[in-house]
């Protein structure tokens, strides 16, 4: 704090006598490599009186300030400062007033002040079993014996030394060095008068003696990339999500209507802030009907091209649409607009910037300390050492942190496979096989089920979600469940269903006349829909890299593109899991998606001639979701096998899919997808016969979505004619390339 004049009239200074610092503390605070500085610095009793010592680089003088005491210390050089008082023991309060060039400051003495971290925080941290561990480790404005100041704390168990550096010490952390707390490998300093807003690092000296200077990995707030200093921050955010975080889970994530509109918030629409998305996006996506966003990762990361998926700052959101607490902002409009709110996380691996965690005290700490284990073969990037407790409780804390401080609903997880298998993307002899001889990353199993346990324990609500490409058992299975392989599940709510993606994606993209050839991979998907909880992905990875927009993988003219990309849809939301789609997506943009300039939205301008074919696929998609959410059958049941029956599979040569959906209390909906340009007249397809008449309720070919709008009109009665191995059938009319969706008149 600056020195203030009005305070009543200090006794006059007097000079102490020197009581200088040991030499060998004194080398070990120059060289930054003090375990303890507390021990020698401050004010310490002697058999002759009180020691005040202080290191203030370039200051003038430093003067001792309390009750009836004013006590000029004797400057020692190279910033050092000491005195010897004639006091029987240190004063329970004192100041320093330090005369720099042109300008005084005065502050308690951060070496005069018990730890501020508590023993059950360093035995939770010991124990690796801090489940909030952003609250202990970290920057954190805090009141500490009377006084405001920042703690700060930070792992760093292989260092010789840590100092605090930042902008309030010109970033010389030679006055500012960290004590260590024990075994645990905790450093901790508590800084009076430092508040939020200041730019802050961690200088740590290596086992080596070299230095390197690095960001807080538990820092709640960086600043803008690249910058990528750390900010001491706290929230001051009033929540207004009462009723929605009172609801959510009832009925769980599996059982309940999840249709989801994955963004990239910063190209979402280029430019806006989190408050200014707030003001746009929950009116968007709440006029779609979807009841999820998912946002590709929010977490702090260096490069915007790698869409968040390369990340340095795990615990504070991406400063470049704005603070923390505008994030939460955003959150909170979306919950309020009844829109719930998933977040990509990745615990996969970290990238190997010099700033951030990689051998972030001078050896392997985050990483792997086998080389094979610690490089990630196909990003560049590092693996996080799931074995390490300290490693594993950052990550779980990490999980527990975005849930309980941002109110997030679930996190899809990024790249489980990846994690799981050791010889993930690894030829012969570039991998160590576990402890049994298997392929199997035990250590990243039993984190993951840990992380999956603690969240379902502490967040009523939340679901994970796990991007796992092959077929691990037991991926949603709870993890107190031994599967056949030996392994308990997993723990995850649901799981990306990229088998589905893929087959079904490659089924479209074929001409018509060749679709009957790979008409099993619209129909395989059922051979194994109930093995694990599913969500059907149409995510942003299928629409980059030369992979083409969704409506541009579809073969024909552009009447046939687009009716496709409709009956796709169509299907997709008929069919047994939950849905995802990604931005531009829900209204057929036909470009690949940009990170630089984000969604065509200009195909909606009603200028644009093409307009009515992009809204109106965009009235479709908030047709689907209106009815989707509108019959339990849909999704009530998505993932028991009583809740689908096939009527027909194998029409190959029509290119024709129908099938029931039934809700839990039997009531069927019924789904019809014609995948041939040919209208299909009087097409008899089995039914129940207890059923009177069937109502089209959407019709992918509508006119007002830009189709011929053939279909039926009227109510379908069934005959008596059985087919399909059915009492009953209908006679449909099929419209070209489309979805039809009917239910009970």
């Amino acid at each position: 704090m600056t020195h203030d004049p009005s305070r009543s009239t200090p006794p006059t200074p007097v000079t102490a006598a020197p009581a200088p610092t040991p030499a060998a503390d004194r080398d070990r605070l120059l060289a930054g490599t003090h375990h303890d500085p507390h021990s020698t610095l401050g004010a310490h009793p002697t058999p002759t009186g009180t020691a005040f010592r202080a290191l203030r680089p370039h200051a003038r003088t430093v003067t001792v300030v309390a009750d009836g005491l004013r006590a000029l210390l004797h400057d020692d050089g190279d910033g050092f400062f000491s005195g010897l008082v004639d006091l029987p023991a240190p004063p329970d309060e004192y100041r320093l007033l330090v005369t720099y060039e042109g300008a005084d400051h005065e502050t308690p003495d951060p070496y005069g002040l018990l730890p501020a971290l508590s023993g059950f925080d360093l035995h939770l941290i010991g124990e690796g079993r801090h489940e909030q561990l952003w609250q202990a480790l970290g920057a954190h404005p805090m009141t500490h014996q009377g006084l405001t100041g920042t703690r700060f704390t930070v792992w760093a168990p292989n260092a010789q030394g840590v100092c605090v550096v930042g902008g309030f010490n010109y970033w010389n952390g030679t006055g500012h060095p960290m004590r260590s707390l024990g075994s645990t490998g905790i450093w901790e300093l508590f800084v009076p008068s430092l508040g939020e807003g200041e730019l802050y690092k961690f200088e740590i000296t290596r086992p080596d003696g070299s230095k390197t200077m690095r960001a807080d990995p538990l820092a709640r707030r960086t600043e803008v990339p690249p910058a990528n200093s750390s900010v001491v921050d706290a929230s001051h955010h009033v929540w207004h999500d009462d009723e929605w975080m009172a609801g959510r889970g009832t009925p769980p994530a599996h059982e309940a209507p999840f249709s989801v509109y994955e963004i990239h918030l910063a190209s979402w629409r280029p430019g806006l802030t989190y408050r200014q998305l707030a003001d746009q996006l929950p009116r968007y996506v709440a006029d779609l009907g979807f009841t999820h966003v998912e946002l590709m990762p929010v977490a702090e990361h260096p490069f915007g091209g790698s869409w968040g998926y390369q990340v340095t700052g795990f615990y504070a959101p991406t400063a470049r649409m704005g603070t923390p607490d505008d994030f939460r902002h955003l959150v909170d409009a979306l919950h309020q607009a009844g829109i719930g709110v998933l977040m990509d996380w990745v615990p996969a691996h970290f990238p190997r910037d010099d700033w951030a965690l990689a051998e972030f005290d001078g050896r392997t700490l985050y990483e792997h300390e086998d080389p094979l284990r610690a490089a990630h073969p196909d990003w560049g990037t590092l693996e996080f050492d799931y074995g390490r407790k300290e490693v594993r409780n950052f990550l779980v804390a990490n999980a527990v942190y975005w849930c309980e401080e941002f109110h997030i609903d679930g996190l899809r997880v990024d790249a489980v496979a990846s994690m799981l298998y050791l010889d993930y993307s690894r030829e012969h002899g570039q991998w160590t096989p576990n402890e049994y001889g298997g392929r199997e990353n035990l250590d990243a199993v039993e984190f993951l089920q840990e992380m999956n346990a603690t969240l379902y324990r502490r967040i009523p609500g939340v679901v994970t979600i796990a991007e796992e490409s092959t077929a691990w058992d037991g991926v949603t299975r709870a993890t107190h469940h031994i599967g056949p392989g030996g392994f308990g599940g997993l723990g995850f709510g649901l799981k990306w269903n990229m088998g589905w993606m893929h087959d079904s994606l490659g089924y479209v993209s074929h001409d018509p006349v060749h679709r009957s050839y790979h008409h099993d991979e619209m129909t395989f998907s059922m051979v194994y829909a109930y093995s694990e909880n599913y969500v059907l992905p149409i995510s942003h990875d299928e629409v980059v890299h030369g992979k083409k927009a969704l409506v541009s993988k579809m073969p024909g003219d552009w009447w046939q593109q687009r009716a496709t990309h409709r009956a796709y849809l169509g299907f997709m939301w008929s069919h047994p899991g939950k849905q995802l789609l990604f931005m531009g997506q829900e209204f057929a943009q036909g470009a690949e998606w940009s990170e630089a300039h984000g969604p065509d939205w200009w195909l909606l301008d009603p200028s644009y001639p093409a307009e009515p074919d992009h809204r109106g696929v965009r009235d479709l998609t908030r047709d689907l979701n209106a009815v989707y959410r509108s019959e339990p059958a849909l999704w009530q049941r998505d993932m028991d096998p009583a809740g689908f029956e096939w009527i027909v599979g194998d029409a190959a040569q029509d290119n024709v899919f129908a099938f029931l959906r039934r809700a839990a209390d039997g009531s069927p909906l019924m789904a019809v997808s014609n995948f041939s340009p040919v209208v299909r007249h009087e097409y008899r397809l089995g039914a129940p016969d207890d059923v009177p008449a069937w109502h089209e309720v959407l019709n992918t070919d509508a006119a007002r979505y830009g189709g011929g709008d053939v279909g039926n009109p009227d109510p379908v009665k069934p005959d008596a004619q059985g087919a399909h191995g059915r009492p009953a059938s209908v006679r449909l009319t099929l419209p070209p390339l489309a979805t039809v969706w009917l239910r009970p008149a």
